[in-house]
């Protein structure tokens, strides 16, 4: 398994990140034992969670029951040390976590505790914020996202708390690293440069989506990556499953995603069909799983710390973990160039 530095060398992470949003909703707790046990019995350390998870449904009754079935893997098999736990505090939401509140310096140092009770755990790896309390671009809202309303006075006074706080929780031992999510280029160069004039500890990390459909990263926030040192912690790089054809046609597999979510978010479009199309194409022609080419190419990238993907069943993660150590040649990489300048923004 390919490994990654983070934080300028004081993180190594498996290039592929074993997401669990899906572990005490579609996936049990032995469930999520066993895709522990198998990932790392494949070289893969890296684990990301969150506090509202599980998804499918998010309900405020099951919040932190995804970190409580890590946690309760953690003190069965008594291998914390072999393991980089990542999780996240909610932003803004509808309900499902502190009645809606979000999150500033107060709410992260009771949060932390919270997620260190549930994971059984004296440290997290990787903190990072869910999204930004100021608003996002990401889930589609970037066809309509207009900041003009944001007070940068605001924005500045609330990045301050928050790493007041993080700066805190770090000194106690409690957290390793800082990390954002659904942030923008923008966003991130200010908790960067705030951080440095407070002396509070940097973001080293961003997990926003990125895959073969969805590559809003590859420019203004991929020359951060790379000049600031922030790895890209890609999800959903199967395109809450798009990419493996299994939608293609009209097909609706039994218990997938998109049974309950018809749009998956709003990628469902009229342009994402004949998208997938042409990247299932390319895996046909060069011999590939389409699975494991798409994972393939995120994992590829320049400015890639890790790239986040879930499993529903044992089969999917066994085919996955079959492909990790594929690299794409530079035929396959041109065609799959070709395929998004032909379908740039499908969804």
């Amino acid at each position: 398994m390919k490994m990654n530095t983070l934080a300028g060398g004081q993180l190594e992470v498996s290039a592929l990140c074993l997401g669990s949003m899906t572990w005490g909703s579609t996936n049990t707790m032995d469930e999520g034992h066993q895709q522990i046990d198998m990932a790392l019995d494949h070289g893969i350390n890296f684990i990301d969670t969150a506090e509202m998870y599980p998804v499918n449904p998010i309900s405020a009754d099951t919040v932190g029951d995804t970190e409580r079935v890590i946690g309760q893997w953690v003190k069965a098999r008594a291998r914390r040390g072999d393991v980089v736990i990542a999780t996240k505090v909610s932003g803004n939401n509808p309900g499902w976590v502190r009645d809606g509140k979000g999150y500033d310096g107060a709410t992260i140092l009771q949060t932390v505790d919270q997620s260190l009770d549930r994971l059984q755990t004296d440290y997290i790896d990787l903190y990072q914020t869910h999204w930004p309390v100021r608003g996002s671009y990401m889930f589609r809202q970037n066809w309509t996202y207009d900041p003009s309303s944001q007070n940068r006075a605001d924005t500045e006074a609330h990045m301050r708390d928050v790493l007041g706080a993080m700066a805190e929780v770090v000194a106690a031992g409690k957290v390793r690293h800082f990390g954002l999510s659904n942030e923008s280029a923008w966003g991130t160069a200010q908790w960067l440069r705030i951080a440095r004039d407070m002396g509070a500890p940097e973001v080293i990390s961003i997990q926003n989506e990125y895959s073969l459909l969805c590559r809003l990263a590859d420019t203004d926030l991929a020359e951060l990556c790379v000049n600031e040192g922030v790895g890209l912690l890609a999800f959903s790089p199967l395109a809450t499953g798009l990419l493996t054809g299994k939608y293609q046609d009209g097909a609706l597999p039994d218990h997938s995603r998109k049974t309950a979510q018809p749009e998956l978010g709003g990628r469902v479009t009229d342009r994402v069909f004949p998208a997938v199309d042409a990247y299932l194409a390319i895996a046909e022609k060069h011999g590939l799983d389409p699975v494991q080419m798409a994972l393939a190419f995120s994992v590829s990238r320049p400015f890639m710390g890790s790239t986040i993907f879930g499993a529903s069943s044992m089969e999917q993660l066994a085919l996955i973990l079959d492909g990790k150590d594929l690299e794409l040649d530079d035929e396959v990489l041109a065609d799959l160039n070709a395929a998004h300048r032909a379908h740039p923004m499908p969804y």
